[in-house]
């Protein structure tokens, strides 16, 4: 009876969406008339995003004990509750909401990227990873024998594969000695338990084939297919008994924590127990994601709208961070990347800005965002719209999801004025309210200097963005004009801000190319 249970799959639609796939132009839409035409799914198949929501629900309330919804959201106000004398809010969200430690791994699942899932032993980071493993369509057998546990004896060879004696004693050449593929390299997941704890020779080898898709032994070389990655930790520090490589852990584009057991649950576990049922063996065949599948499902993702007014939100949020205003001389050597090459302390430099360091989202971090960061949040913010059934990604997908992509990207920096304020200390452990704090700040200030509706600098972008084909030196000279009263303009102001540094460098880039384009106009004429 159990066993049924486990195996049932709802019917009914788990969220209705509105989500429509762009279509590419077919010659028949000529000659269709004016009445919609209903589009159904390949082969009779049901949508692959009800598909994906099915496998989250099945998930949730059968395999992944997980009663933890703290990605919410809203349809209308909802109802919050204050405990303790901390005032500790509880709130109910209003419509659908997740669990983070399962949809985070299986939005990686659906667009193949990499997942660290962090937590102590037992809290079923490994169990999460397995599930992904068998809905890609492996059995349980392969995918246990796929998993890579690191330890601190492993070699590139345990980990990729190793020549063949019998080459090694006879081969005139490199080229003659075969090499015995580990079969987990040719997995569309991938699973490394405990990647801490592997060498660091050896997690240089992982790299390569985490970052590049390929492995390498003795010049030959083993292409890879595209795979979604789990990878788990102890801790989220970078220890164990190996430190992580720093480009190792910046591969990792999602981190998700694997919440403590709610103890009202014993009684599931109980029933587990007592009739000898492991979730892993009991998957539904209906969730099932074949190869042709999961890369539809990709595609389908990447289809999804981010409107232009959004992303101009996200660009003036992660434009906040870079800037560091003692870091250089030049203005283009003002960041804190700079600052990390160096090796020198920020808080040796001080700062004379005279900012105000509550205000400026900057103070709070020692780092800013790199361009592998910024394609991770704009991949994720996709796959949270799709997975809600929705066609264009929303602020609140935006918001739900940064916390989990930057946890291991934005470094605080705990010394930060931010830290010391009332009400702020627990942002120090807590990095998901703390980032989303920020996303909401960053808002917050987007909304008063009212940038939807003026915005100076986006329009000369938008001015050059149409091409210098066909200008003529009058309005060339004009636009740099333009240019340079709108740079004089932003200079009253006695602040310098991220979102004012970024603005600066892009009227500074545009200057340059149409001088460049001037000077060329210039020469034609002699």
């Amino acid at each position: 009876m159990s066993y049924n249970l486990y195996q049932h799959v709802a019917e009914a639609p788990t969220r209705p969406g509105t989500r429509q796939a762009k279509k590419s132009f077919d010659v028949a839409d000529l000659f269709r008339g004016p009445a919609p035409v209903v589009e159904e799914s390949k082969g009779g198949e049901e949508p692959l995003d009800e598909k994906l929501r099915q496998a989250y629900f099945w998930i949730v309330n059968h395999a992944v004990i997980s009663p933890h919804y703290d990605i919410e959201y809203n349809d209308k106000p909802p109802q919050v509750f204050s405990f303790g004398d901390s005032k500790t809010q509880v709130t109910l969200p209003s419509s659908q909401s997740y669990s983070s430690f399962v949809l985070l791994p299986l939005l990686n699942f659906a667009v193949r990227r990499r997942c660290l899932l962090v937590g102590g032993p037992g809290r079923g980071k490994t169990a999460t990873a397995i599930l992904m493993g068998i809905l890609a369509g492996y059995s349980l057998k392969e995918v246990r024998r796929g998993i890579q546990h690191g330890q601190p004896q492993m070699t590139i060879s345990d980990l990729l594969g190793n020549p063949l004696p019998a080459d090694l004693v006879n081969a005139q050449s490199m080229d003659d000695i075969r090499v015995s593929w580990r079969s987990w390299l040719g997995m569309r997941v991938k699973i490394i338990d405990e990647y801490n704890r592997i060498p660091t020779r050896t997690q240089s080898a992982l790299l390569t084939v985490l970052a590049d898709n390929y492995a390498e032994v003795l010049d030959h070389v083993y292409e890879c297919p595209p795979a979604a990655w789990f990878l788990t930790a102890n801790d989220d520090g970078g220890g164990g008994t190996y430190q992580v490589i720093e480009a190792l852990r910046d591969r990792i584009d999602v981190v998700v924590r694997a919440l403590h057991f709610n103890t009202r649950f014993f009684g599931e576990m109980l029933t587990r127990i007592e009739e000898g049922i492991r979730p892993e063996e009991v998957v539904p065949p209906k969730l099932i994601f074949t190869p042709a599948q999961t890369e539809r499902l990709y595609q389908e993702i990447m289809a999804v709208e981010l409107p232009s007014n959004l992303r101009r939100r996200l660009e003036f949020f992660a434009s906040q961070f870079e800037f560091f205003e003692p870091g250089g001389e030049q203005v283009e050597y003002k960041t804190k990347d700079c600052l990390k090459i160096s090796g020198i302390d920020p808080h040796v430099l001080g700062d004379q800005s005279g900012k105000d360091q509550l205000k400026d989202l900057g103070f709070q971090t020692q780092n800013g965002l790199s361009v592998r960061a910024i394609l991770s949040i704009l991949v994720f913010v996709k796959a949270m719209a799709y997975f809600r059934g929705d066609g264009i990604v929303s602020l609140e997908d935006v918001r739900q999801i940064l916390p989990f992509v930057l946890h291991d990207k934005l470094v605080p920096d705990h010394n930060a004025s931010f830290f010391e304020a009332p009400g702020n200390g627990s942002l120090r452990v807590d990095r998901v309210s703390w980032i989303r704090k920020l996303f909401d700040m960053a808002n917050a200030e987007y909304d008063r200097l009212d940038l939807d509706r003026s915005d100076p600098v986006a329009e000369l972008d938008a001015e050059f963005k149409q091409g210098l084909e066909g200008l003529k030196a009058p309005e060339v000279k004009k636009r740099l004009v333009k240019i340079e009263r709108q740079l004089a303009d932003m200079a009253k102001g006695r602040k310098m801000y991220g979102h004012l540094y970024d603005d600066i460098l892009l009227l500074k880039y545009l200057h340059q190319r149409y001088t460049n384009y001037l000077s060329w106009l210039q020469w034609q004429t002699h």
